[in-house]
């Protein structure tokens, strides 16, 4: 394939992205010595990727397809600033073809492969048509023009169940339903095109065999415009939540020398064949018997490229510079040698109990590792929030070790203590997915290893008593003076004792702490009795209570011998903790409240903060339980609420097009009579 594409020297890179892929980017294209352009929605306007770039050119409103999405916008703030390259970054337009047509036509050096490389890879019809033309192996499937589901139901029958039904246009999970039987087809297509036309603007899907247990593997790839192509080994993202990837590992432990090699030189040949400039990743999904299958390219740098960098020692940003000025690689194949064994997490704001669901909010406590042996990518700020426009993904964190035992060790460590108050996030389950006894093995791990080993979706873990101790004492701690060295004050004994009510989902506790005379510290002494019968009383005394900070963000305490320190944000509702490697969000409801509605109620409430798509019910109609009422869409995914048992619609309150905040009464149904 001929390449048609501007590459030549340049002196000012503008990054056209935001948060944390614009400071990745930014910190090496200023290491290298090249000027800096950053742009920013109005909803950025005080990102940090801002302060990392010689200057900042606001490009538009917060919606994506107005500012990070604009190729116009994006085009004038380069004219504007003088900048004669682009860096796409990853996601947004990192792999519109389009834009790197517009880039190469007004003059300027698109960081990235041609639009005709983008093109060919863009349509995973095509490109799964142009590699087995090239020789690679391809999952049986469907990829033609017909999409009619009379067609899909055809050719679903002729490759045999369970199948998955892609959208042909992306990837990253989106529009993508695995189907297990042809009952199911019919809904899965109407599903993954709408899914598919929010996220990608077009419908088309693909079919495909679903592989039994697969392991996902990529090969990361280097080519210049010389004709020189390398690989520089593999990456396994097998574990995996909504087809979306949650942690990544190089070198993959399902994959050995031969196998390396026998994968990479079909990848490199591929590339080759394609023309193919710039770096790229093929990936595959590999079988329990070592064969491997083509699933799509991604014409950009990858969200776990920090793996492949760790392991090789090269800066994969720094060789898409110098491939872009039209530098020929400095290395050949022979020259890549893999040390150690590098993972990496995906830290997101999302409520894991509830599916995964993505939260917005605000940020009360952001405090990373900073003392761990760890690469910390992110962009997020305490006191700022996680806006709805965008992915809900906050940080990445890599550890490189000798080994993968050590690697996983580091970085198992440095998740334990990464704080993240205000909002729910996937902290806890990626402790718990790194230590899990099939992932600490490593050959078991396949792309079920969620459902498998931590159910989907996983159970939200119980706080324990010191917990809830724990955060009855900090509501009263917030408001209660303490001397100099920020040791907690006693009140007069007629004033000392506090009551309240916790409440941590559908659990509560009613707590009653007593400062009492003690030599020569104050003890605390908290009583919390559940209000649910299978839970004891609980009853610890807490002594050397010390705030640690001016801000009261960081309480130390003693009990039982054990002195630890707990993270705190108080609200005015409720209080976040982090403990014990987790955090925790109490609420703090007035003691006389009556318990709310339980969950036969029959209120279907906004699980997040969404738009709604479409309405399936009207008032009066009866529904049968797993019904599906409405959909929702937020961060380009839906999401459908389906009913909670068999009744009538009494009361709709949601309609198409509207949006819906968290918690927010979307419909009632009442059960109907017995």
């Amino acid at each position: 394939m001929s390449v048609n594409k501007n590459i030549r020297p340049f002196h000012t890179v503008l990054v056209a992205n935001r948060g944390e892929i614009a400071l990745r980017v930014l910190r090496t294209v200023r290491r290298m010595g090249y000027g800096t352009v950053a742009v920013y929605s109005e909803a950025d306007r005080h990102s940090p990727h801002l302060g990392a770039a010689d200057r900042a050119v606001c490009i538009g409103p917060a919606a994506p397809a107005q500012s990070y999405l604009n190729i116009d916008a994006i085009l004038n703030a380069a004219r504007m600033t003088g900048a004669d390259a682009i860096h796409p970054g990853y996601g947004f337009l990192s792999e519109n073809d389009a834009f790197a047509d517009a880039v190469d036509a007004a003059g300027l050096v698109f960081i990235g492969p041609s639009g005709d490389n983008i093109r060919a890879m863009g349509n995973k019809a095509g490109a799964k048509r142009l590699m087995q033309a090239a020789g690679m192996p391809c999952i049986p499937g469907y990829e033609d023009q017909d999409q009619s589901d009379e067609t899909f139901v055809r050719e679903a029958e002729r490759i045999g169940y369970p199948i998955m039904c892609k959208a042909a246009a992306g990837g990253g999970g989106r529009g993508m339903r695995l189907v297990q039987q042809a009952s199911d087809l019919p809904a899965a297509l109407a599903s993954a095109r709408s899914e598919a036309r929010t996220a990608f603007g077009s419908a088309e899907l693909i079919l495909e065999r679903a592989v039994s247990t697969p392991r996902h593997v990529e090969i990361q790839l280097l080519a210049d415009s010389h004709g020189h192509v390398v690989h520089l080994g593999e990456r396994d993202c097998s574990v995996q939540r909504r087809h979306q990837k949650v942690i990544e590992e190089a070198p993959s432990p399902a994959v050995d020398a031969a196998l390396r090699q026998r994968m990479g030189e079909a990848a490199v040949h591929s590339a080759r064949t394609l023309g193919y400039i710039g770096a790229g990743t093929m990936e595959f999904l590999l079988d329990a018997e070592g064969h491997f299958y083509f699933m799509e390219m991604n014409t950009r740098l990858q969200v776990e490229h920090a793996v492949t960098e760790a392991i090789t020692g090269l800066d994969l940003v720094e060789w898409q510079l110098r491939v872009a000025a039209g530098e020929a690689l400095a290395f050949a194949q022979q020259d890549i040698q893999l040390q150690g064994h590098a993972i990496e997490v995906r830290l997101t704001a999302e409520d894991v109990p509830a599916g995964f669901l993505p939260q917005t909010g605000p940020v009360l406590r952001w405090r990373p590792p900073s003392d761990h042996d760890v690469r910390i990518d992110s962009a997020l700020l305490e006191g700022g929030e996680v806006s709805p426009h965008y992915d809900s993904m906050v940080a990445k964190l890599v550890a490189h070790g000798r080994n993968r035992e050590e690697a996983r060790r580091k970085l198992l460590s440095a998740v334990r203590h990464c704080v993240l108050l205000g909002l729910p996030s996937n902290q806890g389950f990626l402790a718990d997915g790194l230590s899990d006894a099939v992932f600490v093995q490593g050959t078991g791990v396949h792309t079920g290893f969620v459902a498998e080993r931590m159910g989907l979706p996983p159970a939200a873990p119980m706080p324990s008593t010191r917990t809830v101790a724990l955060a009855a004492l900090a509501v009263q701690a917030a408001t209660l003076p303490c001397d100099a060295q920020g040791h907690l004050q006693a009140p007069t004994l007629a004033q000392g004792q506090a009551m309240g009510l916790l409440q941590w989902g559908e659990q509560r506790w009613q707590y009653r702490i007593q400062p009492t005379a003690s030599d020569p510290v104050t003890a605390w002494q908290v009583q919390c009795t559940p209000q649910h019968a299978e839970s004891e009383p609980i009853s610890l005394s807490f002594t050397h209570v010390q705030w640690l900070d001016s801000a009261r963000s960081t309480l130390a305490v003693e009990c039982d011998g054990l002195r630890e320190q707990v993270c705190i944000a108080r609200t005015d509702t409720g209080v976040h903790l982090f403990h014990a490697g987790r955090a925790w969000a109490f609420e703090c409801p007035p003691l006389h409240r009556v318990a709310g509605p339980e969950a036969g109620s029959g209120a279907v409430l906004a699980p997040l903060t969404a738009r709604v798509l479409q309405v399936m019910v009207t008032p009066g109609q009866t529904v049968q339980a797993g019904e599906r009422l409405l959909v929702l869409e937020a961060m380009k995914m839906e999401h459908t609420l389906t009913a909670p048992f068999t009744g009538v619609v009494c009361e709709l309150l949601a309609q198409a097009g509207g949006q819906a905040l968290k918690g927010t009464l979307l419909l009632q149904i009442e059960a109907e009579a017995a």
